[in-house]
C-alpha cells in the first residue's frame, strides 16, 4: 500500500522537522513548505495529499489565506497550527473547514493521534481489526474483547464506547464529542448517560479500567501508562 502524504506548512524549519520525524515513523510521507505560497503551489502540484497541517502565522501568505485558497478547490482535512490560543481564531478556523485546532506548544504525538484519527475518520486509513493496548485487546470484526487474553463480556454501546476510545488513545474527549460520535447527533438524552456507560465499562475491564481516565469538568482520556 502506498504512503498517505501529509504536507507540513511551517515557516519554522525546527518545527517542521519535528512534526516530520514524527509522522514518518508513523510510515507517512512527508511533503514540507515554508510559506503559504509554497504550500499553494505544492499542493497544486501534487494532488494526492490526504491531508495539510497548516501554520497560521507565515510569510507571503498566511495559514488562512492558504486554507482559503484550497478549499475553494478540496475537501482536504486541514489541522490549524497557531501560537495563539485566541478563542475568534478558533471561530475563523472552523468557519473555513479546519477539521482540528492545535495552539502551539503541543505534544508530537498527540498530532500525530489527531491525524490518525482524522484519516480513519475520512476512510483514508482503515480501522484495523484489532486494535491493541497495554494489557487490552479489542477485535472489531468479531466484536470481542480480551483482558489478559480473557474475554470480557460488553453490551452494545459499551462496546463502540470503548473503540471510541481505543481509536482516540491520547486525546482528551469532551462528553459533547463522545455523545456525537458514539450516540450520533440524533441523541437527545444527558450527556450523565456517558458517565453511566464509562463507570460499567471500567468495572468490567478491572485493571484495564484504569486507562479511562476522567478529565474533570471535561470528559475522559484513555492512555496506557508508560
Amino acid at each position: 500500500m502506498e504512503k498517505l502524504k501529509v504536507m507540513v506548512v511551517d515557516d519554522e524549519s525546527r518545527m517542521r522537522k519535528l512534526v516530520r520525524d514524527f509522522l514518518v515513523r508513523q510510515d507517512f510521507e512527508v511533503l514540507e513548505a515554508g510559506d503559504g505560497e509554497q504550500a499553494v503551489d505544492l499542493f497544486f502540484e501534487e494532488k494526492d495529499i490526504a491531508l495539510i497541517i497548516l501554520d497560521v502565522m507565515m510569510p507571503k501568505m498566511d495559514g488562512w489565506q492558504v486554507c482559503r485558497e484550497i478549499r475553494k478547490h478540496s475537501k482536504v482535512p486541514i489541522i490549524m497550527l497557531t501560537a495563539r490560543g485566541d478563542e475568534q481564531d478558533e471561530l475563523l478556523g472552523f468557519e473555513l473547514g479546519v477539521d482540528e485546532y492545535i495552539s502551539k506548544p503541543f505534544s508530537p504525538k498527540i498530532l500525530v493521534a489527531r491525524v490518525e484519527a482524522i484519516l480513519r475518520r475520512t476512510n483514508a486509513i482503515s480501522s484495523d481489526s484489532v486494535i491493541t493496548a497495554g494489557i487490552l485487546s479489542l477485535d472489531k470484526a468479531a466484536h470481542q474483547v480480551k483482558v489478559d487474553g480473557q474475554e470480557v463480556e460488553l453490551s452494545f454501546k459499551e462496546f463502540e464506547l470503548l473503540s471510541y476510545f481505543m481509536e482516540n488513545q491520547g486525546l482528551a474527549l469532551s462528553r459533547e464529542k463522545i455523545l456525537n460520535n458514539v450516540w450520533n447527533y440524533d441523541y437527545f438524552g444527558d450527556a450523565r448517560t456517558i458517565d453511566t456507560h464509562v463507570k460499567k465499562l471500567r468495572s468490567k475491564l478491572g485493571k484495564a479500567g484504569d486507562y479511562i481516565r476522567t478529565i474533570w469538568g471535561m470528559g475522559y482520556k484513555f492512555e496506557v501508562e508508560g
